[in-house]
């Protein structure tokens, strides 16, 4: 199956908005029984987690897993920090790439692939505010010109 293809639990719409993003890598989550069950109801929230590398480990910070409702003394903590499965090569590639100055590592989607959780980070660089304006203008063209036409098609 290609990489961001599965069963998606979860998408950060805001990611596309807030940066330019140049690459993508699929990575696994390590989750503990009750996060697992969780993410497969889809009570999972990826809008203000980032990713970081810290001492040659990915770890994607602030992903809120709502507690299980069956789950009682075992139950996790909603925000704690977990850690991304990736190729030692990648992880080198992201260590130089997020050290030069504007870039960030941002989860795009959630999905389940092969009965496996796995997370699209995406390499961003943030966007300006005029650049945030321009893409506004630019939807909001694309949905003027698509309407026009639909008009013109009745």
């Amino acid at each position: 199956m290609p990489k961001g293809k599965g069963n998606e639990i979860a998408k950060n719409r805001r990611a596309s908005h807030d940066y330019f993003i140049e690459e993508t890598y699929e990575a696994g989550i390590v989750l503990q029984g009750t996060e697992i069950k969780s993410i497969r109801a889809g009570r999972i929230n990826i809008k203000d987690s980032h990713a970081r590398i810290d001492r040659g480990e990915v770890k994607l910070i602030n992903l809120h897993i709502a507690t299980y409702e069956q789950g009682n003394r075992y139950n996790h903590d909603p925000t704690r920090t977990r850690k991304l499965l990736l190729h030692r090569k990648e992880i080198d590639k992201l260590i130089g790439l997020t050290q030069q100055q504007g870039y960030a590592l941002v989860p795009l989607k959630i999905y389940i692939k092969n009965g496996v959780a796995k997370v699209l980070i995406g390499l961003g660089k943030g966007k300006k505010k005029y650049d945030k304006r321009e893409d506004l203008k630019r939807k909001q063209m694309k949905r003027d010109v698509d309407r026009a036409i639909k008009d013109n098609m009745r």
